[in-house]
């Protein structure tokens, strides 16, 4: 069984957009990986505490240091697989109907769940392998909410699934609160990481004293700690692209992968890229 927490972050940014991130723990591995979890939360003096991007200060920043480290050593070790999705605002999507438009997250999270982790490749054997997902404060309601998870138990007619033999019964698609789960919280500050760069917050000044602020500061070093983390196991890994692979089946094999969507059907709006803003053409003010 392979067990996924989805989470997602900055649905409209600068210059990247629709952000989500997933962490997958094989049923073979799940208590251990939990148990390790609580431990070293519990460690660092967090215990009780919501791990956040958005709480990156002096007192947490040496304690997410040892977090982000300890997620790594998952990943290198096998214990864990990280995806993170987001949408390149330079290309933009035509042709959309306004059904589409108005299921823009429902779509975008069947692309994620269906492609990111390379399922269709994690299951040589053919026995069937169940799959559970728990997606962090889902942002739909009522019938809204109910569409949403039967367009997701569609992927079990899907070509991926059917290929993996990968099944997702009723009642496996969970709505839960990142509070309550350490591989959420523990993402968070990746997924977190990667937007806040991305999107050029790194940047950011306060208006009084034209200066940025220690908390940016820090983020920053963090995303940098992060990043050196993750071209250990990807050297050249490039934040704003898709992961390069070289055969079909590194989609399951990579412990981390970045997939920077662009729709089928696209216009490319240069004005929204970063070189652009910080071109002659446009204002420095």
């Amino acid at each position: 069984m392979y067990y996924i927490w989805f989470d997602e972050s900055d649905k409209e940014g600068e210059f990247y957009s629709n952000f989500y991130g997933g962490i997958l723990i094989k049923s073979e591995h799940l208590e251990k990986v939990l148990q390790m979890m609580k431990c070293i939360v519990e460690e660092v003096g967090l215990s009780g505490e919501e791990v956040k991007w958005q709480k990156v200060n002096q007192y947490t920043f040496d304690k997410y240091i040892r977090l982000v480290d300890f997620v790594f050593d998952l990943l290198e070790n096998g214990f864990a697989k990280i995806r993170i999705f987001f949408r390149n605002n330079q290309f933009i999507p035509t042709g959309l109907t306004k059904e589409q438009k108005r299921n823009e997250f429902s779509l975008l999270y069947y692309q994620f769940i269906k492609h990111s982790f390379g399922l269709q490749y994690s299951n040589p054997t053919k026995r069937p392998v169940k799959l559970k997902l728990f997606i962090d404060d889902i942002p739909l309601k009522g019938e809204d909410k109910r569409i949403f998870e039967s367009f997701l138990y569609k992927l079990n007619t899907d070509d991926v699934f059917n290929k993996g033999n990968i099944i997702l019964a009723k009642g496996d698609i969970r709505e839960v609160d990142s509070k309550k789960h350490l591989p959420l919280q523990l993402m968070d500050l990746i997924l977190g990481a990667i937007c806040f760069r991305l999107n050029d917050k790194h940047k950011i000044k306060d208006p009084e004293t034209n200066r940025r602020g220690k908390r940016t500061k820090l983020k920053e070093q963090l995303y940098k700690h992060i990043n050196s983390r993750i071209r250990k196991i990807k050297p050249g890994f490039n934040i704003g692209e898709s992961t390069a692979t070289i055969l079909p089946s590194d989609k399951w094999e990579y412990p981390y992968m970045h997939w920077s969507f662009k729709p089928s059907n696209n216009i490319r709006d240069f004005t929204k890229s970063k070189g652009y803003k910080n071109s002659p053409h446009t204002s420095t003010e």
